[in-house]
């Protein structure tokens, strides 16, 4: 399975007789998967439908679903509203009574005050009406194998950039592992440094509180712990970007154990180098988690 990111826009075209419909859907970063659908009168049944179909293809991501349509009728139907046109002759023939002089407008005059002449959708039987939302609905279908297209090309890009990352951690882990403080003789030295000066300290200490003291200083000497995490975590993280399919809430996870061993290794560095490493494997872990945000 491959990678796919939750960004992506996608259009289609078509048209049923005399309608012609444009689907634009628009897909952005999100904790789940939220459909939001913008339909024309007419065609509110289909929203149900859309929403079922963007969840057989996509995993997360807010996604923005509109259709708009045209009719491109050369000959509309149009119908003269009887009943208004009845009553404004009432009224104006009651106002010839009252008013002497008076002249009735024409039928002209009439048939263009607004709402009496009306224009109508040809009215259309029940198995038409399912053949144009099937027609339409057919559009959505085409129009979200363009936008999985379009996520996993991105998809793609993504992972190649996530590579990197971990190449760059696993680097930095290694260079960590190298430097004198993270050498077992150099922290052998540096923790009988300190046990010594705690054994000269006055008053001496308690032997239980002696035990306390030593356990807590080999913890804090010791960051061969953190750097073996860091280099599974990167074997893990590999693993689910050769895996594929909807691993973005996992690297996220994983991208909180990143910073963790990262914070804990600085927290226990006693060097410059160590330190500096440390920083580095932040600001790249950082930049991972940035780009994980746009998994799905």
């Amino acid at each position: 399975m491959s990678v796919a990111s939750m960004t992506g826009f996608a259009r289609a075209t078509g048209h049923h007789g005399a309608i012609h419909w444009t689907w634009e859907l628009k897909s952005v970063n999100g904790r789940g998967l939220e459909v939001r659908c913008r339909l024309p009168q007419g065609y509110e049944a289909l929203e149900v439908a859309a929403r079922e179909a963007a969840a057989r293809l996509l995993k997360r991501g807010n996604v923005n679903v509109a259709l708009s349509v045209v009719r491109t009728s050369e000959t509309p139907a149009v119908r003269i509203n009887e009943p208004l046109l009845t009553q404004l002759a009432a009224m104006l023939q009651e106002a010839g009574k009252r008013v002497p002089g008076f002249a009735p407008p024409s039928l002209d005059s009439l048939l263009a005050i607004r709402g009496v002449v009306e224009v109508v959708d040809e009215e259309e039987d029940e198995a038409a009406r399912e053949a144009r939302l099937a027609a339409a609905l057919a559009g959505l279908d085409e129009a979200l194998d363009h936008l999985g297209t379009m996520r996993l090309a991105e998809g793609t890009r993504l992972a190649e950039v996530l590579r990197r990352q971990l190449d760059d951690v696993a680097r930095l882990t290694a260079a960590a592992e190298a430097t004198a403080s993270a050498r077992p003789e150099a922290m052998r030295e540096r923790l009988k440094a300190l046990i010594e000066a705690l054994l000269q300290a006055s008053p001496a200490l308690p032997e239980d509180r002696l035990a306390q003291e030593a356990a807590l200083l080999v913890g804090k000497a010791d960051v061969r712990e953190e750097l073996d995490r860091l280099k599974a975590h990167v074997a893990a993280a590999r693993e689910m970007l050769a895996a594929g399919g909807a691993i973005g809430r996992k690297l996220d996870f994983l991208c909180q154990e990143f910073n963790r061993e990262a914070n804990t290794l600085c927290s226990k560095s006693s060097d410059v180098e160590l330190t500096r490493i440390g920083l580095d494997l932040k600001a790249v872990i950082e930049q991972f988690r940035e780009q994980v945000q746009n998994i799905e």
